[in-house]
């Protein structure tokens, strides 16, 4: 049995920060405060922040058929060093995780090669009733329906199918929420008289307010009338906010919601310097809809935070509109980030982990993660404060090598991760290869 003493840490759980120590033992966190044991190690924090490790409920790592992209290793080491210790990663890969045996796969090459804890979406198309409800819930997160194109052309517009999924699924339903026919017509406006140079500040025109709400209140129309337990991914507009509740505990809803670090951070301002580099879908939109996102992420409309982590080459995002695919990679700043909106006096820090950490273990029913709690797996963070560090390509760990925040410093630093009580990531370097575990889910839905 190995044994580590963390000791003089800054604890933030469960809405309190205070000093003490912290003891594991293998994997697990055995106890929490002030004892005298002898450990196989001990690991003084100096006053630094010890965090539960976030938990990213939506990213894209692009394995297996996209790896010129992105892997599992190489997204998975970027998320640890960026205090990410377990994800949940969308079906759109080629081939997509439409069948058991597709969904087995990836499962096999993160067991073989996640430096995090992982699960995989097990994705829903028009016609793949039959292998969708023989998902395990209890091993994998949940479903994933495209209720509009991304990457990888997933459309589910089949209502009929759409109908018996919500109807009959007895996992979480995960969607993107943009209506179709919607964007179609507005893109064939702007390329009518733009051709492919559309200019990169009219996406939020062409994946519009109107898609995203048309969408998403069918998406919620369906959960309420079949009772269905719903989440809905990367929500972007002020007038999605009126389809969720407020005042409500989030174990107690049916329906919730999941903002992104981009949707907060960036505005339609930003296309002017960023342009195709921001390009996401749904797509960034105005400075009103980012301050209404804040509104209700604090006052807990919005649940979840999380990364829509989306990779693809540097070459790729520097065509034109047109043929610029949509998506950024996120996963080894959103902590950092967040934690520049606590120096901004946005959002406090317990807050930051009470959305990137607890909400998620509890949106998802996690098991053993997502807090600081005895018995529980040791996926930790160290984080120090005042220590600015800057963005440059060689400190950049995602396989595109390319950051949205490249040249930003930040105020916080990830110093060491853990996961399943190993340290993964230590002063800039990932050490651990292969410590992720499959995650698990409790599902009483």
């Amino acid at each position: 049995m190995t044994k580590t003493a963390i000791r003089n840490a800054k604890l933030v759980n469960e809405g309190q920060i205070w000093e003490g120590d912290l003891l594991i033992e293998n994997d697990r966190i055995v106890r929490i405060g002030t004892f005298d044991v002898d450990a196989d190690q001990e690991i003084d924090l100096n006053g630094d922040l010890l965090l539960p490790g976030v938990i990213d409920d939506q990213v894209h790592f692009r394995e297996p058929g996209m790896t010129h992209k992105a892997s599992i290793q190489t997204e998975s080491a970027a998320a640890v060093a960026g205090g990410t210790t377990s994800f949940m990663e969308m079906p759109n890969t080629r081939p997509p995780a439409l069948t058991q045996e597709m969904l087995q796969e990836k499962y096999m090459i993160a067991e073989n090669t996640s430096v995090a804890n992982y699960s995989f979406y097990m994705g829903v198309s028009n016609d793949n009733y039959d292998e969708v409800m023989r998902t395990d819930g209890a091993s994998v997160c949940g479903l994933k329906i495209f209720m509009g194109s991304s990457t990888g052309n997933m459309l589910v517009d089949d209502e009929s199918q759409l109908t018996r999924i919500f109807k009959n699924s007895p996992l979480l339903i995960a969607t993107h929420c943009e209506d179709e026919s919607t964007i179609r017509e507005n893109n064939e406006f702007f390329q009518n008289l733009y051709g492919d140079a559309i200019p990169f500040d009219l996406h939020p025109d062409i994946r519009s307010r109107k898609a995203c709400f048309l969408s998403s209140a069918f998406a919620v129309s369906l959960a309420r009338k079949y009772g269905t337990r719903l989440h809905i991914l990367h929500i972007s507009t002020a007038e999605e906010l009126g389809l969720f509740e407020k005042g409500i505990p989030l174990k107690d809803k049916r329906i919730t919601s999941e903002v992104c670090v981009h949707h907060l951070t960036f505005d339609s301002n930003d296309y002017a310097d960023q342009g195709g580099w921001i390009k996401c879908n749904p797509a960034i939109k105005r400075p009103y809809d980012k301050n209404a996102l804040w509104k209700a992420l604090l006052e807990d409309r919005l649940d979840v935070i999380a990364t829509d982590h989306a990779p693809h080459t540097i070459e790729e995002k520097s065509a034109p509109y047109t043929q610029c695919p949509s998506g950024l990679p996120l996963i080894q700043h959103s902590l950092v980030q967040m934690l520049e909106f606590v120096c901004e006096d946005k959002i406090s820090l317990t807050r930051v982990v009470e959305k990137m950490a607890h909400a998620p273990a509890e949106c998802f029913q996690i098991a053993e993660r997502g807090y600081i709690r005895e018995g529980y797996k040791a996926d930790l963070v160290q984080v120090a404060v005042n220590r600015p560090w800057r963005v440059q390509q060689d400190n950049i760990l995602y396989r595109c090598r390319w950051s949205p925040f490249e040249g930003k410093s930040f105020q916080h630093q990830v110093i060491r991760t853990w996961v399943n009580g190993q340290v993964v990531f230590s002063d800039g370097k990932v050490t651990g290869t292969k410590s992720g575990e499959r995650l698990r889910f409790t599902n009483n839905f």
